[in-house]
C-alpha cells in the first residue's frame, strides 16, 4: 500500500528569524517558479504513474504563505494531478501572520484545506521584535480571526524560554492564546541551534523553560485543551492526525527541498539546497541526499521514543507483536532507571506522566 500521508516543504521565508535552523531562505528572483516546477517533477518520478489516496497532507516550511495566491493555485493543480484525497482528509497549511492574505484563505477554503497552523510565537511585541518576526501581536490576532472566520480549525505555535522572558510574560501569551478560539496549541522551548544568529547566546539569558512548560501543563487543560503529545495540546477531537502518523510510525512521503520520507522501511531525506534539488530532478533522478534502513533493534528503540512522545505511550501488545518481547523488556528496563513519578508501566503498556514529559529528552536519550 502506498503511504497515505504527504508532507510538502516550502523552503522560503521573507526573513530568517534569529533562532531558526530550518531549511529556508529568502527567495531570489525565479526561485519560487523553479521550486514549483521541480516539485511536479519529483511527484512524476517518485510516484511512477500511481495515485496515492491521501488521508493527511501537510504543507509546511519555511513559510507556505511566501507563495503568492497565483503560485498557490499552481501548487493545488499539481497536487490534484498526482493525488487522490479521502473524503475526510485532513489538509493542513502553515501560515505566518505577516504574509497570510484573504486570497490565500479563499484558495484554501475552496480547495481541501481543513486546518491552518499560524506561526504566532508570542503575543508580546518586544519578544516578536527580538526574534526578528515580521509581525506584531495585533497582526497575529488578525490572522487568527481571519482564519477562524473562514471556518478552518486554527492552531498556533508558541515559543517559551526566550531571552529574558519572564514567567508573567509567558503567562500572558498563553492566556491570550487560550482565549482566541484556537483548537490546537503547540509549544516549543527555544534551543540555540548552530548556524543561527542566536547560536552564541549565553544560556543564562534564557527564560526558565521548565517552569513555563509546567505551568502550560496546568493551565491549558483548565481552558479545555488536552495534552496529547509532548509539545501539543488540542480541544478534544482536533488533534493533528498528520503528526500522529509520524509518532505511530506510519509511512509518509516528503516532497520538496530537505523533506524527509519514510516508505517501505527506508528513511530518506532530500537535498536541502533548492539548486541541487532541482538539478537532480532535471537529470531524472530523485533528489535524495541521504537514506538509511534501520536494524530491527534500532527500529524498536526509535519506535519507543516516538510512542513516548504521545500521552497514550507505547501499547505493549502492539509493540511486542512488531518488535518482540526482548525489545519491549529492554525499553522497560531503560525506563526503570528513572523515578516512578516520571512514567507508568502496566499491562496496557508504557507512557510518560506529566512530570516525565517535562524531562522527556533525558528519558529518550537513555532509550536510544
Amino acid at each position: 500500500m502506498p503511504p497515505k500521508s504527504l508532507y510538502i516543504h516550502v523552503p522560503f521565508c521573507e526573513r530568517k528569524c534569529a533562532y531558526c535552523a530550518f531549511a529556508s531562505a529568502v527567495p531570489k528572483k525565479g526561485e519560487r517558479g523553479l521550486y514549483l516546477e521541480a516539485l511536479a517533477k519529483e511527484f512524476d518520478i517518485r510516484l511512477r504513474g500511481t495515485r496515492p489516496k491521501l488521508e493527511t497532507c501537510y504543507v509546511g516550511g519555511g513559510t507556505p504563505t511566501a507563495l503568492s495566491p497565483a503560485q498557490w493555485n499552481s501548487l493545488v493543480a499539481t497536487l490534484e494531478k498526482y493525488f487522490d484525497f479521502a473524503s475526510d482528509a485532513e489538509v493542513t497549511v502553515e501560515a505566518n501572520p505577516n504574509s497570510l492574505t484573504a486570497e490565500h484563505l479563499k484558495i484554501w477554503r475552496d480547495w481541501r484545506v481543513t486546518r491552518v497552523s499560524i506561526g504566532v510565537q508570542s503575543f508580546d511585541d518586544a519578544e516578536l521584535k527580538l526574534m526578528g518576526r515580521l509581525h506584531d501581536a495585533d497582526g497575529a490576532r488578525r490572522a487568527i480571526a481571519s482564519a477562524l472566520s473562514c471556518g478552518f480549525d486554527v492552531g498556533a505555535d508558541l515559543i517559551f524560554g526566550l531571552p529574558r522572558q519572564t514567567f508573567r510574560g509567558w503567562g500572558l501569551t498563553l492566556r491570550e492564546a487560550a482565549h482566541r478560539g484556537l483548537s490546537h496549541i503547540s509549544l516549543y522551548q527555544l534551543t540555540l541551534e548552530e548556524g543561527t544568529p542566536w547560536a552564541s547566546l549565553d544560556e543564562k539569558l534564557l527564560g526558565d523553560g521548565y517552569a513555563a512548560y509546567r505551568w502550560a501543563q496546568w493551565y491549558l487543560p483548565r481552558r479545555g485543551y488536552v495534552q496529547y503529545e509532548v509539545a501539543n495540546f488540542a480541544v478534544p477531537g482536533h488533534e493533528s492526525r498528520h503528526n500522529a502518523n509520524y509518532w505511530r510510525e506510519g509511512e509518509y512521503i516528503g516532497a520538496g527541498p530537505a523533506a524527509a520520507s519514510y516508505t517501505a522501511g527506508l528513511r530518506s531525506k532530500n537535498y536541502g539546497s533548492l539548486a541541487r534539488y532541482a538539478k537532480s530532478l532535471e537529470e531524472g533522478a530523485l533528489p535524495i541526499e541521504e537514506s538509511e534502513e534501520l536494524t530491527a533493534d534500532e527500529s524498536a528503540r526509535e519506535a519507543a521514543v516516538l510512542a513516548l512522545r504521545m500521552t497514550e505511550g507505547a501499547f505493549a501488545e502492539n509493540f511486542i507483536k512488531r518488535y518482540g518481547e526482548k525489545n519491549y523488556r529492554s525499553v522497560c528496563s531503560a525506563m526503570q532507571k528513572f523515578p516512578r513519578a516520571l512514567y507508568e508501566i502496566d499491562d496496557r503498556g508504557i507512557r510518560l506522566t506529566k512530570k516525565g514529559m517535562r524531562v522527556a529528552n533525558i528519558i529518550w536519550s537513555e532509550i536510544i
